[in-house]
């Protein structure tokens, strides 16, 4: 995408930023973010990097749309059910921009498919709903040393995560060494649906966040977002000597 005129108004908000600038603005227009889940998280973090010039998408989702989706699955409408969330989400973000390249992947993620997709992408976003999925994401951007954004959304609660694994730090399997016995999703715990929109969008900010180079940054930290109390906790995530895959060691 060029910074021609009709995209200098578009973008102009942004431009006039002192810490974005035209040089910004081209860095985002260069990037390439992978988003896996177009669900609660990915609609809006999709929504709002597509309206910030992200120049290359990549979606990944095997699902179709259900009514029960859309209570904060925001890019979907009634008329969208029984459809694949990313040729709907595409669908929608042409609308948006259609100078965007977006690339769908209308498959679920597994080890075998996991090298082929995202070794194109420079940050991966997870918004996904299992633990299976969470530690196959994080243990091949580990192993990559990919930059890694993750939430979890939960009742009236929300968790963000951001692992720079080009640095020596901790991974996701240090929080969590073992998968729980149930599984702590919207499908069976419920969600209040604001928490989808927050989460999603805090994702977002720090895509662009680490696309921009912004020193003042966090990583590996997680957020824990409290709707009901309306608060924000940071929580430093140290190594666990049971994690499997050594943080402590490596590097």
């Amino acid at each position: 995408m060029n910074l021609e005129v009709k995209n200098f108004k578009r973008f102009e908000k942004q431009i006039i930023l002192k810490n974005i600038g035209v040089g910004g603005q081209k860095k985002i227009f260069n990037s390439k973010v992978l988003i896996i889940g177009i669900g609660g998280l990915g609609c809006p973090l999709l929504t709002y990097l597509a309206a910030s010039g992200v120049g290359k998408i990549g979606i990944v989702d095997h699902d179709k749309i259900e009514i029960s989706n859309l209570n904060r699955q925001t890019l979907f409408t009634e008329k969208d059910i029984g459809k694949f969330k990313v040729d709907q989400a595409r669908r929608k973000i042409d609308k948006i921009n259609n100078k965007i390249l977006i690339k769908t992947y209308r498959k679920k993620l597994t080890s075998k498919n996991i090298e082929s997709i995202l070794k194109r992408y420079d940050i991966v976003c997870d918004g996904t709903d299992n633990y299976d999925t969470r530690y196959l994401i994080n243990d091949y951007c580990k192993k990559k040393r990919k930059l890694l954004i993750s939430a979890a959304i939960s009742k009236f609660d929300g968790h963000l995560y951001k692992f720079n694994f080009k640095r020596k730090g901790s991974c996701y399997r240090c929080f969590m060494p073992k998968k729980p016995i149930l599984e702590n999703n919207c499908q069976t715990e419920g969600i209040f649906s604001p928490v989808a929109g927050v989460l999603g969008s805090l994702q977002a900010n720090e895509v662009l966040k680490e696309i921009l180079g912004f020193e003042k940054n966090f990583k590996n930290h997680m957020v824990v977002f409290d709707s009901i109390r309306l608060s924000f906790r940071n929580v430093k995530l140290t190594y666990n000597s049971k994690c499997k895959n050594k943080c402590s060691k490596q590097y």
